[in-house]
């Protein structure tokens, strides 16, 4: 009696689906993700430590120049800006302003932004290294 061998299944994993659905993740968080350009400071120092995402940065050096995502801005602009910002936000309760002020900034630099973020109805964070 002449019985015929089966075929055994082969086991083979197809990888061009996989390597598209990388490709498509890698879009994606390219697309979503914020960078922020942040101009190198020395900033003030603190031994808390307390990380929180931020939705917008805003940055002032020693020479009094302003700075809204990385794009320099004058004192009157800070507000338009920050505005525009938060209404692209997809979650207007979360946005937060992160504040980027240079050791020697007077702090009624720093009082003018808090209070934009105040009238605009945003959290502030005051932006800190670690002591060494």
């Amino acid at each position: 009696m002449g019985l015929k061998k089966r075929n055994k299944a082969q086991a083979e994993f197809n990888m061009s689906s996989l390597t598209d659905i990388i490709f498509l993740l890698l879009v994606f968080f390219m697309l979503t993700a914020t960078f922020v350009n942040v101009k190198k400071l020395d900033l003030p120092e603190s031994n808390t430590k307390t990380v929180a995402p931020s939705s917008l940065s805003v940055s002032i050096d020693k020479d009094g120049l302003f700075y809204v995502n990385g794009q320099e801005t004058s004192v009157g602009g800070i507000k338009v800006a920050v505005r525009e910002i938060a209404a692209r936000i997809d979650n207007p309760d979360k946005t937060t302003i992160t504040i980027i002020a240079e050791k020697g900034v007077p702090f009624s630099q720093v009082m003018k932004v808090l209070s934009i973020a105040s009238d605009l109805k945003l959290k502030a964070i005051l932006a800190t290294q670690p002591r060494r």
